[in-house]
């Protein structure tokens, strides 16, 4: 049988991952080979994705790369590499969560639920031997030494996947010389074995385990003392386990598939986490560069100010109303609007790297996206009075969406759902077991033997089958195994110290939430304070607006001078610098009040299952 897939299966399985491609989102195919091969096929990942999505170049018109706020958020989360890098977290759980759902030990662990298989006697001369223990050799080869791993607390899930062992697939022709022929009855002694044991093992969340075997084995000796020749003895069995005290109950042994599932829905909590601070990033990127190109603007207003009084003082130089000396002080102004114009440029050219490379997957090794003059297109807007909710409000809000906290609530119910594992290591070890066997006996007549079998052994495999299938020679046998410490030092240990950190998370969740209230309150007062400064900004720069205005036409009636109007200027020039600054300072504190209550992503309309699969609506 071939068990390779087919060319069109595996068309199939990379078809399905480049439709993926677009969608960013990192997926790891399960295999779709035929049932018996599957298990043993590793899945197919998709390949990492290194180039900006096409929105991006959409998005520039004639070297201008014009951005909405939402245009900046979609683009982020189809192209950042660290909220990319941060979408294989969920992967990573969800197929941890696959993992556990197999039971057996954790991964590096050592420890594994004891098994016992009922002993199978030998046939023949030696299986006389063995069961005689005058048989020499090495041992049974069933030591198992494991060094530098650990081995973890509390019962070890039984494996949970049904699994086929074959402890021994033999095919053996050996001649041996004999020293006792009372045994053997020939000096040399001949023997073609074959022995073919598999037996079906599968484990439970109760703490149980069941094995199935239908084992067999053919032995052909010389020996007169063996009245079949050649021998069929069969084995057939049906086993059964279940722990009793320590290791009991699906609650203990399904720990830590409830840890992983917890852990699966923390992994997606965290990439919350990280998609909020990265759009938190992303709009107090925008609204920088939004205030670094309206501070642009008014630095170039103001060079063109302090131009046109150059213009207007040589004038009034030129006829006479003014001292030539006038002159050099406006033309110190319009040197230093010039130099605060090219600062200003600069910061502007900063704050554009900065947005494009978060939105960017292939940073700036793209000439276009490098070369383009991002167009901000949309403006904060201050509102008229804030009014924000009381403050018990927004803990209520912050509590309910702050990744933080849920990320808080669900590592404690996995640290209580681990406890489960030391408080049940406290009991004792005890395991009932019960197994019917089920033996047979046949084979053909030895011609060198003075024996002779019964009639009901004399025949093949069939005659064998017809004998375990009829229970002619049956076995019953149960029993308990019961292991106890007496002081029990180590359990009591874990124990006690997965109580203390039980505990003491309680203590820092609590201290956690004291310190968001205060976080929350000290964010509610600068959204207010950096309110007031706003529209106080706004209206001393209308105010200066006004007194330049006056100033300007006093001078061009010659009630002033040139000190006056460069002090008023300056004045006015000053007031629109703070006016941007507070506008900057306001962006900044409802951007931050919006993170720390955990309501960025519902403020600006990101979805966390879109951002999650990499692609976002925006407008176009």
């Amino acid at each position: 049988m071939n068990h390779k897939p087919s060319v069109t299966k595996f068309a199939a399985v990379w078809i399905c991952l480049a439709s993926q491609v677009n969608a960013q989102q990192p997926v790891v195919e399960k295999p779709h080979a035929n049932i018996l091969w599957r298990p043993y096929t590793p899945p197919a990942a998709s390949p990492a994705v290194l180039e900006n999505s096409e929105g991006i170049h959409r998005l520039i018109r004639v070297g201008k790369l014009y951005l909405t706020l939402q245009d900046a958020i979609a683009l982020a989360v189809e192209n950042n590499l660290d909220l990319q890098v941060d979408r294989y977290g969920p992967l990573h759980a969800d197929w941890a969560v696959e993992r556990s759902q197999a039971g057996g030990p954790l991964k590096g662990s050592t420890s594994n639920p004891g098994n016992s298989t009922p002993t199978i006697s030998g046939q023949g001369v030696r299986g006389a031997e063995l069961a005689a223990n005058v048989l020499g050799g090495g041992g049974n080869g069933n030591t198992n030494q494991n060094n530098g791993s650990f081995t973890q607390i509390g019962p070890v899930t039984p494996n949970l996947d049904p699994t086929l062992v074959a402890n021994n697939l033999l095919w053996i022709r050996q001649t041996t010389p004999q020293a006792n022929l009372q045994i053997s009855g020939t000096a040399a002694l001949l023997d073609i074995d074959r022995n073919f044991q598999p037996y079906l093992q599968q484990g439970f969340l109760t703490g149980g385990n069941a094995q199935v075997a239908l084992q067999e084995n053919y032995q052909d000796e010389n020996s007169p003392g063996d009245y079949l020749r050649p021998s069929l003895a069969p084995v057939g069995y049906i086993y059964v386990s279940q722990r009793l005290l320590s290791g009991r109950g699906t609650a203990v042994n399904g720990r830590y598939i409830h840890v992983a599932q917890k852990q699966a829905a923390a992994s997606r909590v965290i990439f919350r986490s990280q998609l909020l601070n990265l759009v938190a990033n992303v709009v107090s990127t925008y609204w920088d560069l939004s205030g670094a190109q309206a501070d642009l603007k008014a630095k170039e207003t103001a060079r063109a100010t302090s131009q046109k009084f150059y213009e207007d003082t040589r004038k009034q130089i030129q006829i006479g109303a003014l001292a030539g000396a006038e002159i050099y002080r406006a033309q110190a102004e319009v040197a230093t609007r010039g130099q605060e114009l090219a600062i200003a440029q600069q910061n502007v050219s900063q704050q554009e790297l900065t947005l494009k490379d978060l939105i960017a997957r292939s940073g700036l090794e793209d000439p276009i996206l490098d070369a383009a003059e991002i167009v901000v297109l949309d403006h904060f807007e201050v509102p008229q009075s804030d009014d924000l909710p009381p403050l018990r409000e927004m803990v209520a809000t912050a509590t309910a969406n702050r990744p933080d906290v849920e990320l808080g609530k669900l590592n404690n119910e996995a640290q209580e759902i681990s406890a489960l594992g030391t408080a049940n290591s406290l009991l004792p070890s005890a395991t009932g077991f019960a197994y019917t066997l089920n033996r047979a006996q046949a084979g053909g007549i030895n011609p060198i033997s003075p024996l002779r079998p019964a009639a009901s052994q004399v025949g093949g495999l069939g005659t064998a089958l017809e004998q375990i299938f009829t229970n002619q020679y049956n076995s019953r046998v149960a029993g308990v195994n019961f292991s106890g410490t007496i002081q029990n030092r180590a359990g009591q240990a874990d124990y006690g110290i997965d109580q203390l950190q039980l505990r003491q998370g309680d203590l820092v969740d609590r201290k956690s939430r004291n310190d968001m209230v205060v976080a929350i309150s000290n964010q509610a007062i600068a959204v207010r304070q950096a309110g007031l400064r706003y529209r106080n900004a706004v209206a001393t720069r209308e105010l200066q607006q006004v007194l330049l205005e006056k100033e300007q036409q006093k001078f061009q009636l010659g009630s002033s001078s040139v000190d006056l109007v460069i002090a008023a200027e300056r004045i006015l020039t000053s007031s629109q610098y703070a006016e941007i600054a507070a506008l900057s300072a306001y962006s900044h504190a409802r951007v931050a009040l919006d993170q720390t209550l955990g309501t960025t992503l519902e403020t600006v309309h990101v979805s966390v299952d879109d951002a999650l699969k990499g692609k976002l609506a925006r407008t176009q």
